[in-house]
This record gives C-alpha cells, structure tokens and sequence, in this order.
C-alpha cells in the first residue's frame, strides 16, 4: 500500500478522509469540522467520492461516521436548488441514485459508526453491513414530511431491509423515531456503545476484517448486498420520480 494519500482524500469539502496502514478508510461527514449540515454539495460530492473511493484497491474496509455528537441532523434545504422544476430534480435523482446504488455495490464490507441522532439520511448507516450505534442515537427521517415530500430516495428500502415491511411503513406513515437499543432489539443495530466507545469500537470491527484476504472480504460484500443491490436497481428510479412529483408540487400548493 502506498503511504501516499491520494488526491481524492481531501478533494470534497464536506468529507473527511483517512486510512490506516492495512487499508480501512474512515470517511467523516462534517462542516467546517463541526457537526454535519447536509447540503447541495454534499448531495453532489458524495456519490463521486464513493467512485473513487471504490477503485482505490488499498481500501480494504469502509467505515462510516459523522462528526461530534450526532451522525447527521440539519439540512440546508436551500442549497439543494428549486426541486420544483424537472431540470434541477433530474440532477438531484441522477445523484440520489448513484449515491445509494455505490454504497450497495461498495465491494468491501461498510462499517456505520453512528455517533448520535441521525435524523437526515439516516439510511447511509443502516445500509451498511455491521451497524454500531451511541445509545444517544435516534434514527429519523426529518426531510422528507417536514418538506412535504415523499422519501423515495432509498431510505424507503433501507428502512423497510433493516426495521421490517410494517414497522417501517408505520415509522415512515407518522414520521416516527427509534433509539438505537430499538434499533438493536429489531437486528438493525448490531452493537450499541458509549459515544467515546463507538469509534473505536468500529475501528476495532474493521482492523479484524481488514487482516483477511481482500478476495473475501471483497466477495463477502457482495454476496451479502446482493439483495439490497437489487431492490435499489428495482426501487430508486421510481421512488426518486415520485418523490419529485410531489416536489414539483409544491410550486401549486398555496
């Protein structure tokens, strides 16, 4: 492995990069180093740093985690652009799509250091394969009622694979929430830590993943997204067009 970080490490403003001599990669959300606001360029950048990140072979693992004492709670709806109208949403479902599709085709097993609330795309955590969790954690998804949207950017799926079809559809119908030890109880979280334990814990799961042969771990990734991976090839298109469709509406409603 190189000892040279490449130029993609710190190419996107809003994501934090490191790795380990044996090839686990953190990726940290943050602003301005601080707590995560999700943004425009987030929403644009994530998907792209997911590509590179997918074709460097010196990462071996992935572990994925937000900034402070919360994974990730504020929007900054603004920055998205006018999700009225069918050009800006057309570039917002492109991203929408790749975002998720890469996460699920990563061949390399994810690791979500959830480091508190995750109120906004809480779906990028429970996606991944081994989930630990601070017992501050509670997962919602603020967005998309709040805006008067529906979620069909693939927390739709993430949610109903990781909580269940009922309990999902209830928690989504009511904009509800769950703790991370409701989240462990349900199989959606594996582990639940302190908040100063949840990171290192995470490293800890990688390090060990890390030490095995890249072929299985690779192969390991796939076989066991196989399933998610198709539901996102199946879902997101359509949930991410009727998502848009009520965007636009929201130019008619007075």
């Amino acid at each position: 492995m190189s000892n040279i970080n490449p130029a993609y490490f710190t190419a996107f403003e809003n994501i934090a990069m490191s790795r380990t001599e044996s090839g686990v990669l953190t990726v940290r959300f943050h602003t301005g180093d601080g707590p995560a606001t999700f943004t425009g360029r987030l929403h644009t950048d994530f998907p792209r740093a997911l590509h590179e990140i997918g074709e460097d072979r010196d990462n071996k693992v992935l572990i994925l985690t937000g900034t402070g004492d919360r994974f990730m709670t504020d929007i900054d709806g603004a920055s998205l652009g006018d999700i009225t109208k069918p050009a800006q949403w057309d570039r917002t479902l492109g991203e929408g799509r790749r975002v998720m599709q890469r996460l699920a085709d990563l061949e390399m097993p994810i690791i979500a250091a959830v480091n508190g609330p995750a109120s906004v795309h809480s779906e990028y955590a429970l996606l991944a394969d081994i989930v630990v969790a601070a017992d501050t954690t509670v997962f919602s998804d603020f967005p998309h009622l709040t805006f008067g949207i529906v979620p069909g950017d693939g927390i739709h799926i993430v949610w109903e694979e990781a909580l269940g079809l009922n309990r999902a559809r209830y928690l989504t119908l009511t904009q509800g929430s769950f703790t991370a030890e409701e989240a462990e109880r349900w199989g959606a979280v594996a582990e639940v830590h302190p908040l100063d334990k949840v990171l290192s814990r995470a490293e800890e799961l990688a390090e060990n993943l890390a030490a095995k042969p890249q072929l299985l771990t690779r192969y390991l990734a796939v076989t066991l997204r196989q399933r998610v991976s198709r539901r996102m090839a199946e879902g997101l298109q359509v949930g991410m067009a009727l998502e848009g469709l009520t965007a636009a509406d929201l130019a008619y409603q007075s």
